[in-house]
């Protein structure tokens, strides 16, 4: 929550530890202290960054070197044992001054002071978790100028395309409020299983519908539904897979969070979580924009004179555990667009696809089936790369933190008992630990590739990040320099995994189309 009017804040500098030369600004004002921008090498401290990033970002105050203090104290209390205080911890209100001290009782500028000085010295002389410690806090101002800028939206195309996908609104809306594609699959589906009242949103009335009518399913899922032949099966599977989409992403969706801003543009407001999962990826609140279905993308439409730089890093995990594993035959076949397909070429999978159920078997604890199959191959190609996730997994099941690259260390488990039960439950945190070490190390990457392409934009006018999804951005920019902006998309990707990894010969291509639209991107 921004800033109410009228608030001030205070600036001060950082003395031994101790805050000195405060000085207090009207919110607006702010921008004046010379301290703050230009050539000053001052870092700019903060418990909450939704709540003073706004501010300063209205005043013109550029935010090159920041710590956030909320942020990097859950880090080191998992890391390194810094004892976790609920108050450097938790997510702050706005009614209180202060740049460092928004609580609704306020903290003393000194205490600030000391809980930076307290977490410098946790971090000490490891050069990982200084790194983790600068990108985490930049990830957060990176998302409160995402959420500030919105992604534009077109409420008239995705009108089209759902209507499209799903048939028209009923008018006036039935009692479900079922567009005209799904209202007719709905009565194809109680036609084919007897049953004139079935409501097909209900998976317990659809089961218990579908086991009179001879099929002997335990889910609705369409894996187990495609196990059987009724003429049932298709219309309910089309009938799910649309009311996903009309859940997710439909009518109502839009009218809540795609909103005309102050400038008359039209922008799906997305509040992004930093960190809002364990292993350090970002989540959002409440729109679901992490899982914008693909059907609607084209309404994720560049204004007029604008496209979209939408660019997407190939194959991330994989690449990052060849990383962090220094395996270098792994970093080899990565060389290039794909991975998978260079696992093919040379010779350690017969297809593509097995390449791909393999890799996800390593990262994801894939025991069964085909992925089962590869792993063998896998490790005989790339010892290191296998042995990296094992080890990871086999902490994980004796209870053990395990770390990401920059050092994000992963929860301890609640203890599980000594028998069959308690053996399933290590297991199943061995494949969470197994997986926590490359996507948090991912996560780790995509920090550093985000706050490159904003320091590459920043001289191109009217260009501006507007979207983040894991391992892909968007970028909006001006017609006449998007390809310029692809180029410095490209580069920082390059940048970030030199950043990360040095000089381990890793490459993290990135496919950066110029569209139109999202849809656009390939």
């Amino acid at each position: 929550m921004p800033l109410e009017r009228g608030a001030r804040i205070a600036v001060a500098t950082l003395v031994d530890g101790r805050a000195t030369d405060v000085r207090i600004h009207p919110a607006a004002d702010v921008g004046r202290d010379d301290r703050l921008g230009g050539r000053s090498p001052a870092r700019i401290v903060w418990q909450d960054a939704k709540a003073v990033a706004p501010v300063l970002l209205d005043a013109a105050v550029p935010i090159d070197r920041v710590r956030d203090v909320r942020l990097v104290h859950r880090i080191l209390a998992e890391a390194r044992g810094l004892p976790a205080e609920e108050r450097w911890a938790r997510s702050l209100r706005s009614d209180a001054e202060g740049l460092f001290s928004l609580a609704p009782e306020a903290e003393p500028l000194d205490a600030l002071a000391e809980q930076l000085r307290l977490q410098d010295a946790v971090i000490g002389d490891d050069p990982g978790l200084a790194m983790l410690a600068a990108a985490e806090s930049m990830g957060a101002v990176v998302a409160v100028e995402l959420s500030r800028e919105g992604l534009p939206f077109d409420r008239a195309r995705h009108d089209a395309l759902l209507v499209e996908a799903l048939g028209e609104r009923a008018a006036p809306i039935g009692a479900a409020g079922r567009p005209r594609r799904m209202e007719a699959l709905a009565t194809e589906i109680r036609e084919a299983l007897g049953d004139p009242a079935l409501n097909p949103d209900s998976p317990q009335e659809v089961l218990r519908a579908l086991r009179r009518a001879g099929v002997d399913v335990a889910s609705t899922s369409r894996w187990e539904l495609r196990e059987h032949d009724h003429p049932v099966i298709e219309p309910l599977v089309a009938y799910k897979r649309m009311s996903r989409l009309h859940t997710a992403n439909g009518w109502s969706w839009a009218q809540r969070w795609a909103r005309v801003d102050e400038r008359g543009r039209c922008r799906l407001a997305i509040e992004y979580v930093p960190g809002g999962v364990v292993t350090g990826r970002w989540a959002t609140e409440g729109s679901g924009a992490m899982q914008i279905a693909r059907q609607i993308r084209g309404a994720v439409a560049a204004e007029p004179g604008m496209r979209l730089v939408v660019a997407d890093a190939a194959q991330l995990e994989p690449r990052a555990l060849a990383a962090l594993a220094r395996d270098e035959a792994l970093a080899d076949a990565g060389r290039g667009a794909d991975l998978y397909q260079a696992l093919v070429d040379r010779g350690v999978v017969d297809t593509r696809e097995h390449a791909k159920l393999g890799m996800l078997g390593a990262l994801y604890g894939g025991t069964t089936g085909e992925a089962a199959a590869v792993l063998p191959r896998l490790g005989r190609a790339y010892p290191r790369a296998m042995a990296a996730v094992e080890a990871a997994a086999r902490a994980g099941e004796r209870r053990e933190r395990v770390r990401t690259w920059l050092g994000r260390a992963s929860p301890l488990p609640p203890r599980w008992r000594d028998d069959e039960r308690g053996g399933r439950q290590a297991r199943a945190w061995g494949r969470f630990t197994r997986n926590f070490v490359v996507q948090g190390t991912a996560a780790e990457w995509a920090l550093a590739w985000m706050a490159g392409v904003r320091r590459a934009i920043r001289d191109v006018e009217g260009a501006a990040l507007v979207c983040f999804l894991h391992d892909e951005v968007i970028v909006q920019a001006p017609a006449e320099r998007a390809e310029e902006v692809a180029e410095a998309v490209r580069e920082a990707a390059a940048l970030a995994g030199r950043t990360l990894f040095g000089g381990f010969p890793i490459e993290f291509p990135v496919q950066a189309a110029v569209v139109g639209d999202w849809s656009q991107a390939k």
